[in-house]
């Protein structure tokens, strides 16, 4: 089973906005050229970086689930999972080392009810979270969340 992370309007917007202002920076004013390689040079690593990290789909079968990046693959093996229940991130998560919305959400996130969790989602209303054996905790967000969760949770039984 495979679906899609979409980002919130805000995350879009934040994304596009920020990007535009980045760019905008390296023109603005006839800067001198290494000013201008200084500015492009950070915006490129900060492109690059995001794009490690950004979820752009949630796919799951019986071995495990894979959370598909710009860049990279994450996969949690099934037998390592603990639970998978539909939850919402809340309003007071704090950002460890998180995006809040620049190529979406993703990064280490804490919150009072949850504690520490590593995030990858669009939009906090298709979220789910997956809790390992070892204590570890990841929000995940994709198109169809309830699906994929009892997709997930039906694969869990056989372990």
């Amino acid at each position: 089973m495979k679906q899609q992370v979409i980002l919130s309007k805000y995350s879009l917007i934040v994304t596009i906005v920020s990007n535009v202002l980045l760019i905008g920076l390296m023109f603005y004013n006839n800067p001198p050229a290494n000013v201008r390689i200084m500015l492009a040079v950070m915006w490129g690593i900060l492109v690059f970086a995001s794009l490690l990290y950004m979820p752009t789909s949630i796919s799951a079968d019986k071995n495990a689930i894979y959370i598909k990046r710009c860049l990279r693959v994450k996969a949690i093996p099934v037998p390592d999972i603990l639970s998978v229940k539909m939850c919402a991130p809340t309003m007071g998560a704090i950002r460890i080392c998180a995006s809040g919305g620049f190529f979406g959400y993703w990064g280490w996130f804490k919150e009072r009810d949850l504690g520490k969790y590593f995030a990858y989602y669009g939009r906090s209303s298709d979220c789910f979270l997956v809790e390992l054996k070892d204590g570890r905790k990841y929000m995940l967000g994709c198109k169809n969340p309830q699906k994929m969760v009892e997709y997930i949770n039906g694969n869990l039984k056989k372990y």
